[in-house]
């Protein structure tokens, strides 16, 4: 029976039982690096194998021979494991096929030990244990939509308060009693959001899958630094750049990229004779540079981020409710969604938790060190940025070179996707039949249209059957190649749904990081990008200062890449300042006087003009 053996075919030899403790620390000797090709040995062993246990040594490793069978494709055997691992959520109508996961009994029992250290973390971080060590931070997205949670009365308070704010500073300006000075619209009729990262990504998600095909206030996101994209936002508002009401997010107020789209767009306000305070709202921590600026300038309105939430579960906080409340979209139903996830994925049986069954899932699927890619398809238009959305939430949550105790592991989960039926004509040949590098996530949704909106296209079939078709197909075809997948469905894209999906994933990620032992919480890999670049930034200044003097010469003095990396003092830098001078000579801020950068020994460099004071410098 499928319950009690897992799918696979009963031809294979028999399996080996995990051990609770992960085997690298049982199998290898102490101090041993572990390589992430090792980790993949090691970990394959809770897949069915035959072995030779014979060993002289406790610390060395026996004759493993890896022998991963094919699923069984018995009906019988396949419906009963449906039917005994079918998760439903009754009252979200949310429902989790886990079914199509090789996992067996046997790995299911080795794991429990895990899980349960893994529930006891997910207590303690909701009764306020510091969750993040390296910051020595509290993490408390869960308290957003339960704030009975909180582990003070100060932060209760705070949390219900930035909620009824939201909610009647949205309600104001959907009803013009908070309008732009200079609009003959006499309200506000756009949102532009700057930010990036969990700034942009939930709320980008949460419009696109919720607004209404006639909002209030439609929204555009500059969430980026690029020019060119922030120039086409802003052209696109054209007049109504004057009814645009902008949102700066930024937990720091630091954020480069934010910067310089608050920057940008100002700079655009002021060459239309706007005044950009009267239409400014900032979203960042309390006294944050963003704060401060806010606050001095005269902004509309301020809300805050809290030190304890993390930019991509910032989604339940004014981050995502905000814009999300300005387009009429029911923030309070999203998180009463969420609340009613969180209170099923506390759960400490297995079974009954759906966070648990997805992080299971994913740790068999990957062997526990992410050697396979997560595919998230959604067969709903309107879900299509959810896999955008969980790349940020799983990546950069799961993606650390370190765990817990120190080991260098370099884990990880990648994300990537499309959308149903798109993905038919895109990459399921792959899939299917190139290289088996992933397992899938389908996410289905149950209602096509409202109700009393469908139509049969032929006798029998409507549209939205092709959709749905289109899923169970290619779930049958992947499966049929070995390919395993979970499937997540919902009822409808509503309020409540988005809520709980968000919440789902959110749990699942901090119970499978538990269970790989690393801290979730913290991005020390996306702070060492920046500090990067604000190296190459520097490195960028003393070349101009450089510059600046040779072109300053009477006659001007034309510099060689190596004269140039010379005078900064930086010859082992000769290649970032080549670079560095291809990007200025496109942009018109330098002059290549002699050769070309397609020959970077015999360039010659100098500004366009001589800046006298110290600019540069």
């Amino acid at each position: 029976m499928a319950a009690a053996t897992g799918i696979f075919s009963s031809s294979s030899s028999p399996s080996v039982k995990f051990s609770p403790k992960p085997l690298t620390r049982q199998l290898t000797p102490p101090h041993s690096f572990l390589t992430r090709s090792s980790l993949l040995k090691l970990h394959s062993l809770s897949r069915h194998v035959s072995c030779s246990s014979s060993s002289s040594n406790d610390n060395s490793i026996s004759s493993v021979y890896l022998t991963k069978t094919d699923l069984t494709k018995d009906p019988k055997t396949l419906w009963n494991r449906y039917t005994t691992w079918l998760y439903q959520h009754k009252e979200l109508g949310l429902y989790l096929d886990v079914s199509r996961i090789g996992f067996t009994d046997s790995f299911v029992d080795s794991m429990e030990i895990k899980f349960q250290k893994a529930f006891q973390h997910m207590q303690l971080l909701e009764k306020g244990a510091i969750a993040n060590p390296d910051e020595g931070r509290m993490v408390g997205h869960y308290w957003l939509r339960n704030a009975d949670l909180a582990p003070t009365p100060s932060l209760k308070r705070l949390i219900d308060t930035t909620l009824d704010d939201v909610c009647k500073f949205a309600d104001d300006v959907i009803t013009g009693k908070i309008k732009p000075p200079s609009s003959p619209e006499g309200r506000f009729t756009q949102i532009l959001s700057v930010g990036i990262g969990g700034s942009a990504l939930g709320p980008q998600f949460v419009a696109e899958a919720l607004a209404p095909d006639n909002p209030p206030l439609k929204i555009r996101f500059i969430d980026n630094t690029d020019p060119a994209g922030i120039d086409h936002q802003i052209a696109q508002l054209g007049p109504e750049l004057a009814s645009t009401l902008v949102i700066v997010i930024s937990k720091s107020g630091g954020t480069p990229e934010t910067r310089n789209g608050l920057l940008e767009v100002q700079k655009a306000f002021r060459e239309a004779g706007l005044d950009f305070s009267k239409q400014g709202v900032a979203i960042t921590q309390e006294n944050s540079l963003l704060d401060n600026t806010a606050r001095l300038e005269g902004w509309i309105a301020r809300f805050p981020m809290f030190d304890w939430v993390g930019g991509r579960t910032s989604e339940m906080s004014a981050v995502g409710l905000l814009p999300a409340a300005l387009q009429s979209i029911d923030i309070r139903g999203m998180l009463s969604g969420a609340a009613l996830m969180d209170e099923a994925t506390r759960s400490t049986e297995l079974r009954n938790n759906p966070a648990a069954l997805l992080a299971l899932s994913w740790y068999w699927a990957s062997d526990g060190v992410g050697s396979k890619d997560m595919v998230v398809l959604p067969y709903k238009d309107s879900l299509l940025l959810f896999s955008r959305y969980l790349q940020q939430l799983v990546m950069e949550s799961l993606g650390k070179e370190f765990d817990l105790d120190g080991n260098r592991v370099n884990q990880g989960l990648s994300v990537y996707g499309n959308k149903g039926s798109t993905d038919q004509h895109a990459y399921i040949q792959q899939l299917r039949e190139g290289v088996h590098n992933f397992f899938v996530t389908f996410i289905e949704v149950l209602c096509d249209r409202p109700p009393g909106h469908d139509w049969e296209l032929e006798p029998g079939v409507t549209c939205g059957d092709y959709l749905f078709g289109m899923l169970q197909g290619t779930r049958s075809a992947l499966y049929a190649k070995d390919r395993e997948s979970i499937t997540v469905t919902v009822q409808e894209v509503t309020p409540r749904t988005v809520g709980a999906l968000v919440a789902l994933y959110e749990r699942a990620v901090g119970i499978y990081a538990s269970l790989v032992n690393i801290n979730a919480y913290h991005q020390p890999g996306v702070e060492a990008g920046k500090k990067a670049a604000g190296e190459v930034l520097a490195l960028q200044k003393r070349v101009l200062a450089v510059l600046n003097e040779a072109t300053c010469k009477d006659p001007v003095e034309p510099l060689t890449l190596d004269e140039i990396a010379d005078r900064c003092h930086a010859p082992e830098d000769i290649e970032m300042i080549y670079k560095i001078i291809m990007h200025m000579a496109a942009n018109d801020r330098a002059i290549i006087a002699e050769g070309t950068c397609g020959s970077p020994r015999s360039i010659k460099v100098f500004l366009g003009e001589c800046t006298v004071d110290e600019l540069y410098v």
